[in-house]
C-alpha cells in the first residue's frame, strides 16, 4: 500500500488522505458493536467500535485477508460529541484490534442505524495483495 499525501500537506493523525493497492478487493459491510449471536454486551461507546472491529477482522479473515489489508474505513456514528470524547479508547481498540495502519478514513454523524442500540456502525474495504 502505498499512501497519498500530496506536498505541501500536513500528515494526518490516524488515517491517510489516500492510498493506492493492487490485489484483490473485499468490501465489508457495515458491522455494528453485538457479537457473532447478534448480542450486544454494552452500550459503551469504544466497546461498541471495538466489538465491530472485532467483526471487521472475522469477515476478512474468511476471505484470508488481515487487518494491514484494510485501505478504507467508513464510519457511521450516532452521537459526534460521544464519538470524540471516547477517541483515547477508540484509538486503543483501534490500535489493539487493526495495528496502526494508514487506511483511508470517514466519519459521518448519523440521525440513527437500523439496530437501535448501535452506537456506531463501521463498514471497510480491504486488499489482499497478489
Amino acid at each position: 500500500m502505498q499512501v497519498l499525501l500530496p506536498e505541501g500537506w500536513p500528515r494526518p493523525k490516524g488515517y491517510a488522505n489516500g492510498v493506492t493497492v493492487k490485489g484483490r478487493q473485499v468490501y465489508i459491510a457495515g458491522m455494528i458493536g453485538w457479537d457473532a449471536q447478534c448480542v450486544f454486551h454494552t452500550d459503551d461507546f469504544a466497546e461498541q467500535v471495538a466489538q465491530a472491529l472485532r467483526n471487521i477482522v472475522e469477515v476478512l479473515r474468511e476471505a484470508g485477508g488481515k487487518p494491514e489489508h484494510i485501505v478504507r474505513v467508513t464510519w457511521y456514528v450516532t452521537d459526534k460529541r460521544e464519538y470524540l470524547a471516547a477517541g483515547r479508547e477508540v484509538g486503543k481498540a483501534y490500535r489493539e484490534i487493526i495495528g496502526s495502519y494508514n487506511a483511508a478514513m470517514t466519519a459521518v454523524e448519523v440521525k440513527a442505524l437500523i439496530e437501535d442500540r448501535a452506537k456506531v456502525e463501521i463498514e471497510a474495504t480491504a486488499v489482499i495483495p497478489d
